[in-house]
């Protein structure tokens, strides 16, 4: 019987290598790098992996509980997967050309982006993300993307409002 009570952070299904990853929290800056990240795909014909992680606390509403049954790791990823496709449905419509594949995993988004690095062409993330701390430059999934990822990394900057 096995001690581990949850999945390693990195545990996620493989990427197609060559892939170009792209970040996705949820948030508007995240949506910007995900069209970003399927301008590029379609320029370059490569395939393109969307990711979402989750944890206990930031679970999409309905994904942790199911008909008063906790839901395990594998249910939760899936139910989040299918959030991400929903939230992702419109830019990959406006883009038929790029193969396109979904993953969702239990894990810090840094080091589940970190582990996707060494087989993608390049990760694709936003400057800032769900998270606080507005004084730092860049968010601190995207800076820690930055200095870690075995692949080039392209920070997509939040659209600038104008008054």
């Amino acid at each position: 019987m096995s001690t581990k009570s949850r999945p390693d952070t990195t545990e996620i299904e493989p990427i197609t290598n060559g892939s170009i990853v792209v970040g996705h929290d949820g948030s508007v800056d995240a949506q910007r790098s995900l069209e970003q990240g399927f301008e590029l795909a379609e320029k370059l014909g490569a395939p393109l992996c969307v990711v979402r992680t989750w944890s206990i606390d930031t679970a999409p509403h309905g994904t942790l509980v199911d008909l008063g049954v906790v839901s395990s790791f594998a249910q939760v990823s899936g139910k989040v997967c299918v959030v991400l496709e929903a939230e992702s449905k419109a830019v990959a419509e406006a883009h038929p050309t790029v193969e396109v594949a979904y993953r969702a995993a239990f894990g810090h988004p840094a080091e589940v982006l970190l582990a996707l690095s060494g087989e993608a062409r390049m990760l694709v993330v936003g400057s800032r993300g769900l998270g606080g701390f507005r004084s730092h430059l860049l968010g601190s999934v995207s800076e820690q993307c930055v200095r870690h990822a075995e692949c080039p990394v392209l920070v997509v900057r939040p659209k600038k409002v104008r008054n």
